[in-house]
């Protein structure tokens, strides 16, 4: 199956209610605002989205206003993952018949899988959608996945891709060097350059949802061959992701945008909720640190 998507999509964060329901009007304004700013495609329902934690009929309805938000002209990745796997296979099959022009998944978490466990996860799911599939591999989520075995999973027809959150860049080169045709998305923010010298086709990422800009001009100076000026703009984000990482980069975002006036609501509980004058704080700092609320 050919699907090779390049550039630089926001990791979409969910707007919530107070009772931890799709924010359908927010959601809406969240996405005109992202693609105003040139987003290339949005990755839908991850850690960032906080998929994992909400029920299966919000994240389809995530699934379903988003791609309809969105409309034909930008890539939509769907992530799919949920600790049943048969809630895995449904919810790929929704992504898939809402108009998703992928899906993602991390591997099984929790209990102990060997390699040969990880991969008949991901061909079960490859062999019941017939839709691209994207591994969503997080140090994270406690999982080592070898080169060997991906090289073996990308062998499976509609395996196409990995969004590589790992700051192991030494895998990934060995990565791209055996399978070429991978679809590589980088996953670390404050990284991005080291994805793409190492042979990333783009980035997904968090921070993305409010400093678009910024992140889209490291990657627009790599491709145009610029990288003094492309490691110049990964340090002017890393002072941004630096604030944000020493809080917590979920509640951070949702923190920013409701500054910005998007009321995406607060993070799932039992995540971080500031007072007033933690939010004042942490705005003192991002702002200190050169980031613009504008």
């Amino acid at each position: 199956m050919t699907s090779h998507f390049q550039g630089v999509f926001p990791a979409l964060i969910t707007p919530l209610t107070k009772e931890e329901k799709l924010n359908v009007s927010a959601l809406e304004t969240l996405l005109q605002f992202e693609m105003k700013k040139g987003a290339d495609g949005f990755y839908i329902g991850g850690a960032t989205g906080e998929g994992l934690l909400l029920d299966i009929p919000e994240r389809k309805k995530l699934c379903e206003k988003s791609i309809e938000f969105i409309g034909k002209e930008k890539t939509k990745i769907v992530h799919i993952t949920d600790i049943n796997f048969r809630n895995t296979i449904e919810l790929a099959k929704h992504a898939k018949a809402c108009g998703a022009d992928a899906i993602s998944s991390i591997a099984p978490i929790y209990f102990k899988y060997d390699e040969n466990d990880i991969y008949n996860y991901y061909k079960e799911i490859a062999q019941n959608v017939n839709i691209p599939l994207i591994i969503y591999y997080t140090a994270a989520a406690g999982v080592n996945m070898s080169t060997d075995l991906f090289c073996r999973l990308f062998e499976i027809d509609n395996i196409t891709g990995v969004k590589w959150t790992s700051s192991n860049y030494y895998e990934l080169i060995k990565l791209r060097e055996r399978c070429p045709d991978a679809n590589i998305f980088n996953g670390p923010d404050e990284m991005l350059v080291c994805g793409l010298s190492s042979g990333a086709d783009g980035g997904i990422g968090s921070t993305y949802n409010v400093m678009y800009p910024l992140i889209r001009s490291i990657y627009d100076h790599f491709r145009a061959g610029n990288m003094t000026e492309a490691l110049e703009q990964q340090k002017k984000a890393d002072k941004i992701i630096n604030v944000m990482l020493h809080y917590s980069v979920i509640p951070v975002c949702k923190m920013i945008l409701e500054e910005m006036g998007i009321a995406v609501g607060h993070a799932s509980f039992p995540m971080t909720r500031y007072s007033k004058e933690e939010r004042a704080a942490i705005k003192a700092e991002l702002l200190a640190s050169g980031f613009s609320f504008e």
